[in-house]
């Protein structure tokens, strides 16, 4: 089968920890448990919000959850919190992220992303990391106001490409998000690169890999 490969952004093409990384020194023996807090609180508030129904974008959330965590560990001066806020607008991909979509993308495959991320964000990401010559389609979650793993987030695919559901690879370094592409319906890759134990038995996934270059062997 021909596949479409939809990818996750936040955690699986883009590393969430490198904003913090680039002012480690400025932030001092707390950064990386402040790194590692704000993405728990990130996701938390996206969860939260789609529950109850109040939707704030993912560009406002983060900030949220930076401050959040940020207070939590001891506070950071104004100016640092909006050099980590433009920080993670510009993220460093993960080494195997471009090379691995340009052999997908010369194999004659569809790419394209999906994400929680608001269409600026994503768009300011992609641009930064170089990957948009092999990005064939993004997109955001800010069309129908919910975050994954809501049902509607997975169906803008459906929207988008009109394809059968088995036809889409989703690739995710998140398990919660895979475990919830798999209720949909599609074929799921779990990019567990940190090793991680497994969640969500009765959803697995289709395929387990350490990084995205393992899905040109698939």
């Amino acid at each position: 089968m021909n596949f479409i490969y939809l990818f996750d952004a936040y955690g699986t093409l883009f590393d969430v920890h490198s904003a913090v990384t680039r002012f480690k020194d400025e932030i001092g023996p707390h950064a990386e448990p402040m790194s590692e807090m704000w993405r728990i609180k990130q996701l938390e508030y996206t969860w939260t919000r789609t529950l109850m129904g109040e939707y704030r974008d993912f560009r406002e959330l983060t900030a949220q959850a930076l401050d959040y965590a940020a207070a939590r560990l001891g506070g950071i001066s104004a100016s640092l919190r909006e050099e980590l806020l433009s920080a993670y607008e510009r993220l460093e991909p993960y080494p195997d992220a471009a090379p691995t979509l340009r052999k997908l993308k010369e194999k004659g495959a569809r790419t394209a992303i999906l994400s929680n991320g608001t269409p600026e964000m994503l768009a300011n990401a992609v641009q930064s990391a170089g990957l948009g010559e092999f990005i064939d389609r993004v997109l955001s979650i800010d069309t129908v106001r919910r975050f994954k793993t809501a049902p509607e987030t997975y169906a803008l695919v459906d929207r988008e490409f009109g394809a059968r559901r088995d036809a889409i690879s989703f690739q995710s370094s998140n398990r919660w998000d895979v475990a919830g592409a798999q209720k949909f319906g599609f074929r799921t890759v779990w990019i567990n690169r940190a090793g991680h134990p497994d969640e969500y038995a009765d959803l697995p996934p289709s395929a387990v890999l350490r990084s995205l270059d393992g899905l040109l062997t698939l």
